[in-house]
């Protein structure tokens, strides 16, 4: 489940948090139903996600993740949003803490039957956008109000807002 470069700062650190650079797949079907992932470790939905590893890209990662998690193979994926800042901080059950840095991708064009890999995920599914479970990952939820509203313009997301002086 952890991936190598993860296990070796968790073996130095321990439970403190750490700074996580991650991916997010906003993956759609035909009838732009987003496919989520019933996650093992806390029992609840999410986007298929996971961190960038070392000596590898964005991109690189987020096909890994994707194959890993659905079985699917990403054939085109499109930059949709930067999640970075405290409202990304995530602990999970076993104590562990991190804090993403992650781009959420749109995936229109993919391959394959969708299935969990027994591991990270013990289910995955297709849901309307509009009607997205109860128990979902919260910082996944804000990536899905994102997506909501997004007209195309990359977003960076959870920054705080500049004023202007007039």
């Amino acid at each position: 489940m952890m991936g190598s470069y993860v296990a070796s700062l968790r073996s130095r650190l321990g439970s403190q948090r750490i700074l996580l650079p991650g991916v997010r797949a906003i993956i759609l079907d035909d009838r732009d139903e987003v496919l989520l992932q019933r996650r093992t470790d806390m029992a609840c939905w999410g986007l298929p996600s996971g961190s960038v590893e070392l000596d590898e890209t964005a991109l690189e990662a987020l096909k890994r993740e994707v194959r890993e998690e659905t079985g699917l193979e990403v054939r085109h994926a499109e930059p949709m949003a930067l999640y970075s800042g405290p409202s990304q901080r995530f602990a999970y059950p076993n104590g562990d803490e991190i804090q993403c840095f992650s781009v959420a991708f749109v995936v229109r064009d993919w391959t394959g039957e969708p299935k969990a890999d027994g591991v990270e995920g013990s289910e995955v599914r297709f849901w309307p956008t509009h009607a997205l479970p109860e128990d979902f990952v919260a910082i996944h939820a804000k990536t899905m109000d994102d997506f909501a509203k997004y007209n195309g313009d990359f977003m960076l997301s959870n920054e705080p807002r500049m004023e202007r002086n007039v």
